[in-house]
């Protein structure tokens, strides 16, 4: 079956990404203008939801429905309170400032895992000049919550390169990590981790390799355990895509887009079936599948 995208709202100009469902609408971010923004399918309108984001890009909902973020340009991970507030869940590793926190996963225990890439250019002015990183390694991370309200950080990945978009599988034993270099000379790879009973990650399986062309950006799960991916570009390859991937890395389907630079992708929806796409333009798009999304919320 072939999808059908839609544009839906924008273009914005510059990167749209995190797309969520928060149970009747979309929130995306628009990371140029450090604003969030909800669409609300009945009324196919945009509001502002939140402003002053530090070029947010990842968001993601808890069982709760409380939302976290990687605020890129300011090198933290945040959780956004309903009273407008916002709380700080980690600002750096070791004493050194974070890369440009990008995406975000969460598990049962309420565990908060995140990418830290440093995309040249994602986190605002000062991300153009690379002697603002301060880590020698671009990895990715597990933040615990504590009884009294702070979170204890501890680096899982110590092979990675640029980690992009991560998800869990359905039973919460592996993580798939999106290895998403730009240079000739970095992986573009869909990997998947076992998750140890301790929190602690084994060795990473590459499940599918990209080669040459733009690997994921960022992916969504659907009920039966497969990985919805947006990846690929107009430069060359199969070009910008969304992808379905089998729990293994098998291509189950592809579905070619109209738009170039595909960025991230969740499901929503009243039966979790319409997929929406964020793209590098500015764009929010929407198609209508056979498939449902696996999320946290709504359970």
């Amino acid at each position: 079956m072939t999808w059908n995208f839609t544009i839906v709202n924008g273009p914005y100009g510059g990167v749209t990404e995190g797309p969520a469902w928060d149970g009747s609408g979309l929130l995306f971010t628009h990371i140029p203008s450090s604003r969030i923004l909800r669409f609300d399918p009945q009324t196919r309108g945009t509001s502002l939801y939140r402003e002053n984001t530090n070029n947010a890009n990842g968001l993601m909902m808890d069982s709760n429905g409380t939302l976290f973020a990687c605020e890129g340009g300011g090198r933290r991970v945040v959780r956004y309170e309903s009273d407008g507030s916002t709380t700080v869940l980690a600002d750096g590793f070791e004493g050194q400032k974070f890369n440009i926190p990008n995406d975000l996963a969460i598990d049962p225990q309420g565990r908060v895992w995140f990418t830290d890439p440093f995309y040249e250019g994602a986190g605002g002015e000062w991300s153009h000049d690379r002697s603002n990183k301060e880590l020698d390694h671009d990895s990715v991370y597990r933040l615990d919550p504590g009884d009294n309200g702070n979170w204890s950080i501890t680096r899982v990945t110590f092979d990675t390169t640029r980690p992009n978009g991560l998800l869990f599988s359905l039973d919460h034993k592996t993580l798939y990590v999106a290895q998403s270099g730009r240079g000739p000379d970095e992986k573009r790879q869909l990997r998947a981790y076992p998750v140890n009973d301790d929190g602690s990650l084994g060795d990473g399986e590459v499940i599918h390799e990209f080669g040459d062309h733009r690997g994921i950006d960022g992916m969504v799960l659907d009920t039966e355990g497969n990985i919805v991916a947006t990846a690929g570009n107009r430069i060359g390859g199969p070009g910008p895509s969304i992808y379905v991937f089998s729990a293994s890395g098998g291509v189950i389907e592809r579905h070619p887009l109209k738009v170039d630079q595909p960025t991230n992708c969740t499901f929503g929806g009243e039966d979790m079936s319409t997929l929406y796409v964020t793209n590098g333009t500015g764009l929010l798009l929407r198609a209508f599948t056979e498939r449902q999304g696996r999320l946290a919320y709504p359970a």
